[in-house]
């Protein structure tokens, strides 16, 4: 009986580092630059989601860097550039993203991620948005 207690509490383990929620989803985000005429609403991905955490107890005994905790991350991404309308010719028109490709569960780099706890709510135009995006490769 003990035997099946403890391969199911190992599965159980196993399976939900296994299945962590973290994945690709479509996101909206708007762009524009105060010297342009209009505002981009551009569809991306990002990567979004659950990844399995722990609380451990000795955390007065551990180095810090052992005590963070895993964030959905990119795993693979790709820029692509759109350009902004209504700009004069002085300013550059061109505006790249990330494209989540593929997430994962990892600790957070905040040389290329956003690593806060709560966001900002200034995800919006505050200028007139253009119907249409024209995208360039980078």
């Amino acid at each position: 009986m003990m035997s099946i207690f403890l391969i199911s509490v190992f599965l159980g383990l196993a399976c939900g580092q296994a299945m962590s929620f973290c994945f690709p989803t479509e996101y909206t985000m708007h762009v524009e630059r105060k010297e342009c005429a209009y505002c981009l609403a551009i569809n991306t991905t990002i990567c979004a989601g659950y990844c399995l955490t722990r609380d451990i107890n000795g955390k007065m005994f551990l180095p810090k860097y052992a005590l963070s905790q895993d964030v959905c991350i990119y795993r693979d991404f790709m820029y692509k550039t759109v350009e902004i309308p209504g700009c004069p010719p002085h300013v550059s028109p061109y505006f790249s993203y990330p494209v989540a490709l593929s997430c994962k569960c990892g600790k957070c780099d905040t040389d290329y991620s956003d690593c806060i706890h709560e966001t900002i709510k200034t995800n919006y135009c505050s200028k007139p948005q253009k119907p249409h995006i024209v995208e360039f490769s980078a």
